[in-house]
């Protein structure tokens, strides 16, 4: 109890105390185009007109390009919408500039072929104002309406949407006519329903399409149907027709009624999110810290070490099999473990062994231990951040209602967090070595008359723990900064999922980490990160003093001396 209480106190002090450009993927550049309506040499003389003359003779040329139907079309007006179309200082050659280094490098506008790198003075950007990227909108979507690319339909619909242009709606209804993917189905209804809301004459069409945008669940929309809405500076309502404005008003009531249902989903999956990660960070000092009491504030290091190990592995999978880049996590889980539970087992058997039963200078040795390893990171690496990317499978997002979006990365992470967390239920109560570890946790003076070698069980146990906190620090590099700080950041949420879960019980860390991260989570937009933090400390220290042993009570050491 009073390892306890001095913990808390100190959790409680270290609290308080260029041109823009758009880059063209490379599956993007080499993709042929869909189709060829009309001959290179009309079309590259339209990209011409686009670049040239008074802003009118390009609104003419967008239409131009838009009526062309030709898919080749489609990355010189995205090009153009985005700032990276240019033309060529040395002979006016319209080009696509994507960003290298200093300078751009140079495609072709329409074949998209690599032409050269150049800085940035040779060239010169086509000038675009806000009147024609509401026309090129509107021209990208009609262009994409009846793509074979699902994906780019769906796209198309929503430029169509955001550009709210009567000039679409033809197509539109042409392209809804045909299309039988219920999702892109969906946004194009929503797209029509915005036209006939702004330019609809009729009280019973724009009635319907209010209806039609009251079963959508999306902020943009929110925007559009809260603007029937408004009033002028005397306080008289801007749209005329009552029909209108009650419709729009059920229909805000419905639309805002399903964003709170998704923001409260989204806060709970966020909250599972930062659980996850406080779990793997919390896991190695839930074993060691109660098998062994050692309160090790080095465990953090043992965290930046998995990260750092990742990022070598990455560098090594860089130089000599770029190809098979997403199979370096494979690879960095195991290195991660290994190197991270070397130096654990080193740290118990050349520090921690000589100081058992003295709290306060385990905790100065292993903070001090902690400093040296940062300094050597930053001797070996530098102080700066370091590049772990995503694999593949890792980057993305899942889209959902309400413009909200689950990233992949935290979506592996939970699910490598569960798989930890079992194998260390398996390993803790289905093997020798956990049976042993038990024995240790409950009475070490017995299980060492019966014949187990307690100081090597300890040596073990510290490596497990450590080796753990590397696993947590491949995960940690997928989302996080690596620096040589990264540890730093976890150590103090780590001991209060462990002391609030109950010291040593892995069912306490687990229940623990997902309960304080998914409070923190609905905290946070009110109180912001610190103070939510802070409120979350006290509200333990609270819990503690009415269940010293936290959550899961566990017999043995850690929580009797």
């Amino acid at each position: 109890m009073r390892k306890v209480r001095f913990l808390l106190v100190l959790m409680a002090v270290l609290m308080v105390g260029g041109p823009l450009a758009v880059e063209v993927s490379p599956a993007a550049a080499d993709e042929a185009p869909a189709t060829a309506a009309i001959d290179i040499d009309a079309l590259r003389s339209m990209v011409d007109d686009l670049v040239a003359g008074s802003f009118g003779d390009k609104m003419t040329a967008v239409r131009d390009l838009a009526d062309s139907g030709d898919d080749r079309a489609i990355p010189v007006l995205e090009a153009f919408l985005n700032g990276a179309l240019y033309t060529r200082a040395t002979d006016g050659r319209v080009v696509i500039g994507e960003r290298r280094g200093r300078g751009l490098l140079l495609r072709d506008a329409l074949t998209l072929e690599e032409l050269e790198v150049v800085p940035t003075t040779a060239v010169n950007r086509v000038a675009i104002n806000n009147r024609l990227r509401g026309m090129v909108r509107t021209a990208l979507g009609s262009l994409t309406l009846m793509s074979p690319n699902t994906e780019r339909r769906r796209q198309a619909a929503h430029a169509v949407f955001r550009a709210r242009s009567a000039d679409a709606e033809p197509l539109l209804q042409e392209a809804l006519a045909i299309e039988t993917e219920p999702s892109v189905r969906r946004r194009m209804e929503r797209a029509l329903a915005a036209i006939h809301l702004v330019h609809g004459t009729e009280t019973e069409q724009r009635v319907a399409a209010l209806e039609v945008l009251g079963r959508v669940s999306d902020r943009e929309v929110r925007t559009l149907v809260a603007s029937v809405l408004i009033q002028d500076s005397d306080g008289n309502p801007v749209e005329a027709d009552d029909a209108v404005r009650a419709a729009a008003a059920d229909a805000l009531a419905s639309i805002d009624g399903r964003l709170a249902l998704w923001g409260f989903a989204v806060n709970v999956f966020q909250g599972v999110s930062l659980g996850s990660v406080l779990l793997l960070a919390a896991f190695g000092l839930a074993i060691t810290f109660g098998v062994m009491g050692v309160i090790n504030m080095a465990h953090g290091e043992m965290v930046m070490l998995g990260a750092y190990t990742t990022f070598l592995v990455q560098q090594a999978f860089r130089m000599w099999a770029p190809d098979a880049f997403d199979y370096s996590l494979a690879v960095a889980l195991p290195a991660a473990f290994l190197v991270a539970g070397a130096f654990g087992i080193a740290i118990e058997r050349g520090i921690i062994r000589f100081l058992y039963g003295r709290p306060l200078e385990t905790l100065l040795a292993t903070w001090g231990l902690s400093l040296i390893l940062q300094q050597l990171v930053r001797t070996v690496f530098g102080s700066s951040n370091v590049e772990v990317g995503n694999p593949s499978w890792m980057s993305g997002a899942v889209e959902i209602a309400g413009g909200f979006a689950l990233t992949y990365n935290r979506i592996w992470i939970i699910v490598f967090s569960l798989m930890v967390f079992a194998m260390l239920l398996v390993v803790m109560r289905h093997t020798g070595f956990g049976l042993r570890m038990r024995a240790v946790t409950q009475n070490r003076q017995m299980a060492a008359s019966m014949g187990i070698r307690t100081g090597r069980i300890d040596a073990l146990t510290f490596g497990l723990g450590s080796g753990v906190a590397g696993l947590a620090g491949v995960a940690l590099s997928q989302i996080d900064n690596v620096s040589p700080n990264l540890g730093q950041g976890y150590i103090i949420d780590s001991f209060m999922v462990v002391v609030f879960g109950g010291v040593g019980n892995l069912w306490g860390t687990f229940v623990g980490a997902f309960t304080l991260g998914i409070v923190n989570k609905f905290i946070e937009p009110y109180a912001g990160a610190v103070l939510a933090k802070i409120l979350v400390l006290v509200a333990i220290i609270l819990f503690i003093q009415k269940r010293p042993r936290g959550l899961f009570a566990l017999r043995g050491r850690a929580v009797e001396n």
